[in-house]
């Protein structure tokens, strides 16, 4: 029998790769996370981590786990809403970030919905920073986007990398001016991208703005210029720019679930929707390649 405390803690480690970020995110000590870790390892008879003091990687079998652990998850939580007798219900208004328009998100949303009937969904898709400025506003319950600073509070989803991707035979002249497609203000990865290039004091000019992230795409395979975006959320048809192109690094984002809980009817069904984007992070990463 696998513990579903074991298996929480293993699949926020899993999104984080981080024992620290994971216990940080679990509200629980290292040294706890550490012990879960463990004991779901002697449960297995098998390493799940592959683990030194600088990087934390899921082992061939880890991998396996990370299905089980999600199903197993899944399960134990509709059967203890069915015998607890509670029937989730209300209004959940949730907004996701343009990252995830190609993601199995839909696919997230629709087991949701199935297994919550009475739950009437409502889905905002907007710029991350806009999403922010909702929740703020109180027109969100949750939302699912970058963290907008280092400081912003949030349930980390995961960890990326940002990266320039491109049309694959598009070649960066280095005398020119870099051809930019870029959501409109006040998108965090244009301001990332704009702020990059100003600081290496690299010349640019915007060949496209679009506040939709198919438009934006369509640009980019059309070979119109070069965009930043997420490496775990590359589209098809697009491909990281070579770093022999000579382009700034842009660092890494976070993706965070963040609630807004002002609104007490909607905080079952917001936790509900929040642990099964939690459980199924790692699809979310693989799915737009």
């Amino acid at each position: 029998m696998f513990e579903p405390v074991q298996l929480r803690t293993f699949v926020a480690v899993t999104q984080t790769l981080s024992f620290t970020q994971a216990a940080r995110q679990l509200g629980l000590r290292q040294s706890t996370v550490s012990q879960h870790v463990r004991k779901l390892e002697d449960a297995t008879g098998r390493l799940l981590f592959s683990r030194d003091t600088h990087s934390v990687e899921l082992t061939e079998d880890g991998e396996a786990m990370l299905g089980f652990a999600r199903t197993i998850l899944a399960a134990n939580d509709r059967a203890a809403a069915w015998f607890a007798g509670t029937r989730l219900r209300g209004r959940l208004r949730f907004g996701a970030s343009e990252d995830f328009v190609l993601t199995r998100l839909p696919e997230i949303l629709e087991r949701f919905r199935r297994d919550h009937p009475e739950v009437d969904l409502e889905l905002t898709v907007e710029l991350s920073a806009i999403l922010h400025q909702r929740l703020a506003a109180g027109r969100l319950d949750l939302m699912l986007g970058k963290r907008r600073r280092e400081d912003t509070p949030g349930m980390l989803v995961w960890h990326d990398t940002l990266v320039w991707i491109g049309n694959e035979r598009l070649r960066v002249d280095p005398e020119r001016p870099v051809p930019l497609i870029l959501f409109p203000p006040p998108a965090i990865t244009r301001a990332r991208a704009l702020e990059v290039m100003e600081r290496h004091g690299r010349a640019w000019r915007i060949a496209c703005t679009s506040g939709s992230l198919s438009g934006l795409i369509a640009a980019a395979r059309a070979g119109l210029g070069v965009m930043a975006h997420a490496q775990g959320l590359i589209p098809p048809g697009l491909v990281r720019v070579p770093v022999r192109a000579g382009l700034p690094e842009l660092g890494g984002t976070d993706f965070v679930l963040l609630h807004n809980r002002r609104r007490a009817a909607a905080q079952g069904p917001a936790d509900a929707l929040a642990r099964a984007i939690l459980l199924s992070a790692a699809s979310l990463r693989t799915s737009a390649a």
